[in-house]
């Protein structure tokens, strides 16, 4: 089986390409195991740190028609679609954020029904789709309403996803995600990195800046979790999928003084203190717009997992991140 993994060089993108290398196989279209004889791991920018004779390493343009279609072919029977312009890049860079976000994932979807493969296709979506007035717990069935031109590209992604998929192109499923925490590395431009910076640079031994107020309610879960969840949307039958094929994941709902509560509980107050409260307006008005808590009934009754604490969140990253490089 051949498998393409786009967003490859990213931190999820990393990691799911590992757990595949390591699972070594998927489901194939008959619905038995498969061996997983190639990983296309694509990105704008070289794949690092993985060195495995059934990955080939892509760089490219992911919003070019001719990439695609060397990309995908009629071998490609797994799709994990991880890229994305992030949620400030894209308010700020509003003709990027389309043409990557929105753009490249219909061409994805057409090039596969153009092939007639039906290949299977996981790809992530986000909180950001909603916003507007909402009860304290999102239930499944809560209207999309996003606010930011990210939650919009990712809210279009979904609407296609589930289309193409009722109508036997694609065999979808969209796992729309919490935030990601704690991700190791350096900030990037989404508006919620300030949840990883906030306990990942003060481990680190840097200071941090939270943006929000300590009120602050995020939904959350590890990477850990997002990797086992990525797999197991994968490997989903079809046929359980009847409900619907964009799926609110499960997580913990935090505010940003439990988070740091944790961290000084933890780690100690000297690395707690790192962290400075300086609220940004335009950052506190993206995340403000995202619930903080989903029912996500939908989700666990299909088997997804989710985080215990936010204390197990934090000591996953002590024991794997902490050492290397911020």
């Amino acid at each position: 089986m051949k498998v393409l993994v786009t967003g490859a060089a990213g931190f999820l993108g990393r990691r799911l390409i590992s757990a595949l290398l390591a699972r070594g196989e998927l489901t194939g279209p008959a619905g038995k195991p498969v061996a997983i004889d190639r990983i296309d791991a694509f990105d704008v920018v070289p794949l690092e740190g993985i060195h495995d004779p059934r990955v080939r390493a892509v760089t490219g343009d992911i919003a070019e028609p001719a990439q695609i279609e060397r990309l995908v072919d009629a071998d490609t029977l797994a799709v994990f679609h991880l890229a994305a312009i992030v949620s400030g890049q894209a308010e700020q860079e509003f003709e990027l954020g389309m043409r990557i976000n929105f753009d490249a994932t219909r061409m994805l979807f057409e090039r596969i029904r153009a092939l007639g493969t039906q290949a299977r296709f996981v790809m992530t979506s986000s909180v950001a789709v909603f916003g507007g007035a909402m009860p304290a717990t999102v239930p499944d069935s809560q209207v999309w309403a996003p606010q930011s031109s990210y939650g919009t590209q990712k809210a279009l992604s979904d609407l296609m996803l589930a289309d193409y998929s009722r109508r036997g192109y694609i065999d979808g499923r969209s796992l729309r995600m919490p935030t990601i925490v704690v991700r190791p590395g350096k900030p990037n431009r989404a508006a919620s990195s300030f949840a990883s910076g906030i306990i990942r640079e003060p481990i680190n031994g840097v200071d941090a800046v939270c943006p929000v107020a300590p009120e602050t309610i995020l939904w959350l879960m590890s990477p850990d979790r997002a990797i086992d969840n990525l797999l197991h949307g994968y490997e989903l039958p079809k046929e359980k999928l009847a409900q619907a094929r964009v799926i609110n994941m499960p997580g913990l709902s935090v505010s940003v003084e439990d988070m740091l509560a944790s961290l000084r509980r933890i780690a100690g107050d000297q690395v707690a203190n790192r962290v400075r409260m300086e609220r940004d307006p335009a950052i506190e008005r993206i995340v403000n717009s995202w619930p903080g808590n989903f029912s996500a009934e939908y989700a666990r009754s299909l088997g997804f997992v989710f985080d215990a604490d936010f204390d197990s969140v934090v000591r996953a990253f002590i024991r794997d991140n902490a050492a290397q490089p911020a």
